[in-house]
């Protein structure tokens, strides 16, 4: 039985640059299995790089509407076993009751010819629509950007993994949660937040797209601003419209495009510029 499991690995590999080729020492990122179990039922296997896992597990259940606070998850025991981890997760009756019947609802229709449309109305949840939070001045956005290589520790290392970092108003990096999977970087920190004040970052910054599950995600930490290093789709715009976030993206340096909810970012030495194509 493992104790730990890694999560990085140094490998040989050779280099084709030019003409030359040479052996070369890589490090990349270890994904794992990560099994989530409530009450003693198993919910579901993500594929993670093993670390934060009290994070990832607690996110997950919040984020996923598990459960609808942090204290109706009871307790949290992480397993490392030779194929994997497992995370058991005791969650308040109610909670556990709620997720068998759903479990059975989608178990039900198997062969029915509605277990796709199911999974489909499962997909998307209720709006949460996020309070009204503090302006972010755009100009901090900068600072914010200095800071990203710096915390991204094992992207440094790798060039495979997406974060998800909380920022405060002055733009500074308050926490930073890496992984393979954007959304389970999400997840980490949605589960910092949970264990620690409980309180909402004034902004994330995602060094990923933004798509529907990341603002999903957001709108049930009450997040109320995104910014994205890369671009937004279409079903994200829309789901920040309606839960209220203000989402932002395209964020680089001296650049970064607002989709929703600009009330929030602010900029007095800014000039707007208005063009018709």
């Amino acid at each position: 039985m493992h104790t730990t499991h890694k999560i990085v690995n140094t490998v040989s590999a050779q280099r084709f640059q030019a003409d030359l080729v040479y052996e070369k020492s890589e490090t990349l990122a270890c994904e794992t299995r990560i099994a989530l179990i409530y009450n003693g039922i198993s919910h579901t296997v993500m594929m993670a790089i093993p670390v934060d896992l009290e994070e990832f597990a607690i996110g997950f259940t919040l984020s996923e509407r598990i459960v609808d606070h942090r204290h109706e998850i009871k307790g949290v025991d992480i397993e490392h076993v030779e194929a994997g981890v497992l995370i058991h997760l005791e969650i308040t009756n109610r909670c556990f009751m709620a997720l068998k019947e759903q479990r059975r609802s989608m178990a039900g229709r198997t062969g029915c010819g509605l277990c796709g449309i199911a999974q489909l109305d499962q997909a998307v949840k209720p709006v949460i629509k996020v309070d009204q939070g503090d302006d972010f001045n755009i100009a901090n956005l900068s600072l914010t950007l200095t800071e990203v290589a710096r915390k991204q520790h094992l992207f440094s290392q790798t060039g495979a993994t997406h974060a998800a970092m909380a920022i405060n108003l002055d733009g500074h990096i308050q926490a930073c949660f890496e992984d393979v999977g954007r959304h389970i970087a999400l997840d980490k920190l949605i589960g910092h937040i949970a264990l620690t004040d409980n309180m909402p970052p004034a902004a994330i910054l995602l060094t990923s797209r933004a798509s529907f599950e990341m603002v999903q995600k957001a709108a049930s930490a009450n997040i109320k601003i995104i910014f994205a290093m890369s671009a937004v789709t279409a079903l994200a715009l829309d789901l920040a419209e309606q839960s209220n976030i203000t989402l932002v993206g395209f964020c680089r340096e001296n650049r970064a495009t607002i989709y929703t909810h600009p009330e929030r970012i602010n900029n007095h030495q800014t000039v707007m510029l208005k063009q018709v194509i």
